[in-house]
């Protein structure tokens, strides 16, 4: 008898501990982070987690990471549907990425053609003007893989290659970058590249100083709108086979404002290019099209090569 009420006793110590265990490795929809927090921690508003990158094995899949209040939360790797969300007031949360690391970097595995992350509320620094132990992080966000990447006011800066970095193999993706600012990054503010076709939006964006404010690369389809590239030493560069639309937009301060190449398709809807050396470059083969309603201003070069052609507007 003793022995059989010890062996149910211990069957019963054993199930509490594989119930424990389940419980402790369960998922949340929605989970937290804290300067003062702790990754063993399970994440939630009372126990959360210290850094992004600690609380994304206890985040489910499409679900959202928030912040409680403002620290440096550490460079990520997303790797399936998710939210990382940085807050506004007591929330704001910074990656700080250096030593030749990517502060953010997107390479969805599970279920990367549907996956969809977004990045909200965040500063990413690359501290590319650091020395000693602060050495240059090489980008800001990268998107390697997953169906959409939203990019939602997030500050990326300092960083010596690219700010936003779109280089996706995922058939058909897409990113769209709205509300942000992208400055002082050494090859571009933003970079589209693909093997297949991939688009992008940028809307009511700040891209500054950077090399180039916005890299148009083979099979790539970008929108800019509303937006304002200022101090780039090219605003606008293209790669034949890619298309860029430019609406309602200041393209200024640099040494060309948007250099189109042969082959590469550029369209201008009420925009302003300002105070560029030369403020369109469009040599034979390229094609330039415009509502003609887009103001050229104080470039010592307004345009050279080829004339725009008509685009009508509906």
């Amino acid at each position: 008898m003793n022995k059989i009420r010890l062996t149910l006793t211990t069957l019963a110590v054993f199930a509490v501990c594989l119930l424990c265990s389940s419980m402790a490795q369960a998922q949340a929809c929605r989970t937290w982070v804290s300067g003062v927090g702790d990754d063993f921690n399970p994440c939630s508003r009372t126990a959360p987690c210290k850094t992004f990158g600690g609380a994304i094995s206890k985040t489910a899949e499409g679900g959202e990471i928030d912040v409680l209040d403002p620290g440096g939360y550490g460079t990520v790797t997303i790797t399936k549907s998710l939210t990382i969300d940085g807050g506004t007031g007591s929330g704001w949360a910074s990656i700080l990425a250096s030593g030749a690391t990517a502060g953010v970097i997107v390479n969805v595995t599970t279920n990367p053609t549907t996956a969809v992350v977004t990045l909200r509320h965040l500063s990413v620094n690359g501290v590319r003007h650091g020395t000693g132990a602060c050495t240059a992080g090489t980008q800001g966000i990268r998107f390697l893989a997953g169906k959409v990447l939203h990019i939602e006011s997030v500050v990326v800066f300092g960083f010596s290659s690219n700010g936003v970095d779109v280089n996706n193999s995922t058939s058909l993706p897409t990113v769209t970058i709205q509300d942000s600012t992208i400055t002082d990054n050494g090859a571009s503010g933003v970079s589209v590249t693909a093997t297949s076709a991939i688009g992008a939006t940028i809307s009511n964006t700040t891209i500054k100083q950077n090399g180039t404010g916005v890299s148009s690369a083979a099979n790539s389809r970008v929108t800019i709108r509303d937006s304002k590239l200022a101090s780039n030493t090219t605003g606008v560069n293209t790669a034949s086979g890619s298309e860029t639309n430019i609406t309602d937009s200041l393209v200024s301060g640099g040494t060309t404002g948007i250099n189109v190449v042969s082959g590469a398709t550029v369209r201008l809807g009420n925009d302003t290019i300002a105070q560029n050396s030369t403020g369109v470059a469009n040599p034979a083969g390229s094609t330039v099209q415009s509502t003609g309603d887009s103001r050229f201003m104080g470039n010592p070069v307004d345009r050279t090569g080829a004339a725009f052609s008509p685009l009508v507007k509906q």
